[in-house]
């Protein structure tokens, strides 16, 4: 298997749905992009399933050097392979894949989020970043767009948190910051238990509302001279707000009625978006959400 497949396997094969929303790019920039979310499930994969914090410091450490040896043309891995292919061909910033490792450390290192600016550090790391990243694949011409990318990337990451709370708690993690859990009188032990009840509700609206809120942020911050170029990134956020409406008709309630989307209904959304966008962009309508 040739590093190009390796890393469209991994992405494809993490059930990821940024997948779905790559399926439209043209070849040099999908091989680029598949390229950053191998590299993104590698060491998230790491945070996530190695058990020994010092098997994952060191595994997280191969990750920092193999970075280093891939833009030096040096990488001995697939993925370290085709991120120095794709940084040939794009402008891919070193200092901002290590920024992605960095937010791996903090799970790995049980680093608790107390504040809501240890919220925002971690979903700028594991989410913003990434999105910086990816507009440099997509292409765009005005700077305003890297507001854009950040603020989409807090929406995805707040998305994902409601959605994974009982499974991030299952492993021991609560991203929603003690400040919060503390004004809403959520202990740390009723969301490992799974108590849902007015108080655990109320806290995961609000967070909810603060996605809702980061992705109308997102859309008005994208220049309209970007439009086109970062639809892949607008297609990207009609999917996970799909998580949002479906999570919003659960009452947030994850514990009892986990919230998921299947692969065939995302590539449906993906493709309604891609083509609303297609159109909508040229015409000068407005942005949409909700497909």
């Amino acid at each position: 298997m040739n590093p190009e497949q390796y890393c469209r396997d991994k992405t494809r094969g993490s059930g990821s749905s940024f997948f779905y929303a790559f399926l439209f790019l043209p070849d040099d920039q999908r091989r680029a992009i598949m390229a950053l979310y191998a590299f993104c499930r590698e060491v998230d994969d790491i945070a996530d399933e190695v058990k020994e914090q010092e098997v994952a410091l060191s595994k997280l450490a191969f990750w920092r050097h193999e970075l280093s040896q891939a833009f030096n043309g040096q990488a001995q891995h697939p993925v370290g392979k085709e991120l120095h292919w794709a940084q040939q061909h794009f402008s891919i910033n070193e200092e901002l894949l290590v920024e992605i490792i960095d937010g791996m450390l903090m799970d790995v290192k049980r680093k608790p989020i107390l504040k809501a600016a240890d919220l925002s550090l971690y979903a700028y790391r594991v989410a913003g970043v990434v999105g910086l990243l990816s507009i440099e694949i997509f292409g765009y011409s005005n700077r305003k767009s890297r507001g854009f990318a950040t603020s989409l990337g807090e929406a995805l990451q707040l998305t994902n948190i409601l959605r994974d709370v009982a499974e991030d708690a299952r492993m021991d993690r609560i991203y929603l910051p003690q400040e919060d859990r503390i004004r809403f009188k959520v202990s740390d032990q009723a969301i490992k238990a799974g108590e849902f009840n007015d108080s655990m509700q109320q806290l995961l609206q609000a967070y909810g509302d603060k996605a809702e809120a980061a992705y109308r942020q997102a859309l008005a911050q994208l220049p309209e001279e970007d439009r086109e170029s970062l639809r892949p990134s607008i297609v990207m956020g009609t999917i996970y707000y799909a998580y949002l409406q479906r999570l919003r008709s659960v009452n947030y309630d994850v514990f009892q009625h986990p919230v998921h989307i299947l692969p065939l209904k995302k590539i449906w959304i993906a493709w309604r978006s891609w083509r609303y966008e297609s159109k909508a962009a040229k015409k000068g309508l407005p942005m949409k959400l909700e497909f």
